[in-house]
């Protein structure tokens, strides 16, 4: 008569590589040497940048694109990439920012921990904000020269990506996904990063412009193209 494993063998065997699975990730760690705690504090860069603001470079950079906290107005931080040679005539640019909407202030710290998430924190504390990416198996973050800022695990695989949350910019390379979350938002102003009223995304293989004013509950269509997109991803 044949042998069958009992019913409950299964379930058993799935839980335990849940379980070891589970552990192998709740195990990677980032390692001492690449963790960071930068305070928004001292003195601001010396070359024009874009909006006329102000900023402080930090050292988490890999040419032509850094990490830098910046400002338009007294008191209310960015934490953004820029892209430039400051040296050049042409003005350096920012092409991604993380707390649009949630000004830091200053004493504000950036943080990279070794449960491997990255934490903008306000002056007193509160989370401004974060990647979410803690105890996910995250060992190391980096830009890369197309400018995207990742934090990988130990395979090398991307845990998040700023390609995944773009701002107003699309750097080369970086796409939108059709009928996905990442969007293009305009600004409100020179002086105001916080959203503004238009919006560029891909639905139904359509690259759509929405304009979203005051008076409208929901965003009116602006612009459409008129031929299918090619790619689709």
């Amino acid at each position: 008569m044949p042998c069958s494993l009992p019913e409950f063998s299964l379930p058993l065997i799935t839980i335990f590589f849940l379980v070891f699975g589970a552990s192998n990730v709740a195990n990677a760690i980032v390692p001492p040497s690449s963790t960071f705690k930068y305070v928004n504090e001292g003195e601001f860069g010396e070359y024009s940048v874009e909006y006329l603001a102000d900023y402080r470079p930090l050292l988490t950079y890999l040419f032509p694109f850094q990490l830098c906290f910046y400002n338009t107005t007294p008191n209310a931080f960015t934490l953004a990439l820029r892209m430039g040679s400051p040296r050049s005539e042409s003005i350096v640019r920012w092409v991604w920012e993380a707390n649009r909407g949630r000004l830091a202030r200053e004493n504000a710290t950036l943080t990279f921990g070794s449960d491997g998430n990255l934490v903008l924190a306000d002056a007193d504390g509160t989370v401004a904000w974060q990647t979410a990416t803690a105890n996910k198996g995250v060992v190391g973050l980096k830009i890369l020269p197309n400018g995207n800022l990742v934090l990988y695990d130990k395979k090398g695989k991307f845990i998040w990506q700023s390609f995944d949350h773009p701002t107003d910019t699309l750097l080369v390379g970086q796409t939108l996904r059709s009928n996905g979350p990442n969007q293009l938002v305009s600004r409100m102003s020179i002086a105001d990063g916080s959203e503004g009223p238009y919006r560029f995304v891909m639905e139904q293989r359509f690259l759509k412009m929405y304009y979203k004013t005051k008076n409208s509950a929901s965003p009116l269509l602006y612009h459409r193209s008129d031929e299918f997109v090619g790619k689709v991803l």
